[in-house]
């Protein structure tokens, strides 16, 4: 296949460098952070794209679902830079937020999704 299409755009295959027999890697066009990518789907098979995402580590996943005449269902792999939180093997208490903390987030967020 000499090119991928991806929603509206065709994408060249020389930009992809992951394909499996239903979906394909690339990196993005706009990038949140150096090394982000996406893998979008050759087909219909929703199962392949968790299975493709599994290849990776340390990252955040997200997946964006379009809802036009047509579903389109990819994922957004943004590579994390490790934290010292991330190295910590312990689970003290004293690092945790407090329960106001907590109970304030939603709260928060309501505002901000309303």
């Amino acid at each position: 296949m000499s090119t991928f299409c991806f929603a509206q755009h065709v994408i060249k295959a020389s930009a992809v460098f992951l394909q499996t027999e239903l979906s394909f890697t690339l990196v993005n066009r706009k990038p949140v952070v150096p090394g982000h990518l996406m893998v979008c789907l050759l087909r219909p098979e929703v199962a392949d794209l968790f299975i493709t995402t599994q290849r990776a580590s340390s990252l955040t996943i997200a997946i964006q679902v379009i809802l036009h005449a047509v579903q389109h269902v990819h994922m957004h792999l943004l590579p994390r830079k490790l934290q010292k939180h991330d190295r910590e093997n312990d689970d003290v208490p004293s690092k945790w937020r407090t329960e106001e903390e907590i109970g304030a987030e939603p709260f928060d967020l309501r505002k901000q999704l309303s």
